[in-house]
Order: structure tokens, then sequence, then C-alpha cells
């Protein structure tokens, strides 16, 4: 048996199991039912209260790793807070420059290219018609 099918299993059963306690639950008494809603609302503001969600931070340079029980608000803490973003705008902004350098390279390149065919085609003997008719290209490709 597959993971996957033990898992829709497991969910069918869950799912049966729910439905018997619905099906039941409204042939309780209403101090039964009552009592059972205050004692689910304690344990879920218990479990709530018990474990607050916390958001794992990266690691700073220097070897210093903040954990979850990084729980001080100190200056310090706020500092490295501060430094963390900074970092992160400086790499977003050399990576922006970097790109645009690429780019401005890249069309810095052609333009050279295209310059060096129109200085190829103004120094030669032929007519510029010569090198857009098809049958030049296939004679220059068979005379090489």
């Amino acid at each position: 048996m597959s993971r996957n099918d033990r898992e829709i299993q497991e969910l069918r059963f869950a799912h049966e199991i729910r439905a018997a306690l619905d099906a039941s639950a409204d042939h309780l008494p209403a101090d039964v039912t009552e009592r059972l809603a205050a004692a689910r609302r304690m344990a879920l503001a218990h479990k709530k209260a018990e474990a607050p969600v916390r958001v794992p931070q990266y690691a700073m340079p220097g070897g210093h790793t903040p954990s979850f029980e990084d729980e001080e608000d100190t200056p310090l803490h706020r500092i490295g807070g501060w430094l963390r973003r900074g970092a992160l705008i400086w790499t977003l902004v050399a990576l922006g420059a970097g790109l645009f350098g690429i780019y401005h390279w890249q069309q810095q390149k052609r333009v050279e290219e295209l310059a060096d065919i129109d200085a190829a085609m103004l120094l030669d003997d032929l007519p510029p018609t010569a090198y857009a008719d098809q049958g030049f290209h296939v004679f220059l490709k068979r005379g090489q």
C-alpha cells in the first residue's frame, strides 16, 4: 500500500469518526454540551498561550545565528534587524546595477558589430544591393 493510499484511508477514517461524533453530539444534554464547549475554549486558549508563533531569522555575519530563545528586545537586536534590512537593500541595488551593466555592455557590443558591418560595406567595391541578393550569399558560401 502506497503512502498516498494510506493517507487517503486515514482521511476517510477521520471523516467517518467526525461524522459519528457530530451525529451523537446532537443527542447530548444541554449542560454536557455547554461544559464540552467551555473545556474546548479553555484548551484552545491554553494552547495559544503555550506556543506562540515565531519566525526564524537569517544568520548574521560573524557566526551569530539568532535562535528562538533570543527574546530580548535590546538596542543591539534592533540594530541587527536594520543591518539585515540594509544588507538586503544593498544586495538588491548591486543586483540591479549588475543587470543594468550587462544590458549596457550587450547593447554597446551590438552597436559595434553593426558599425563594423556598415564600415565593411562602405569600404567594399560591391554595391549594397549585392548583399541583399540571395544568390550572392550562396556564391559566397560556395566560394569559401
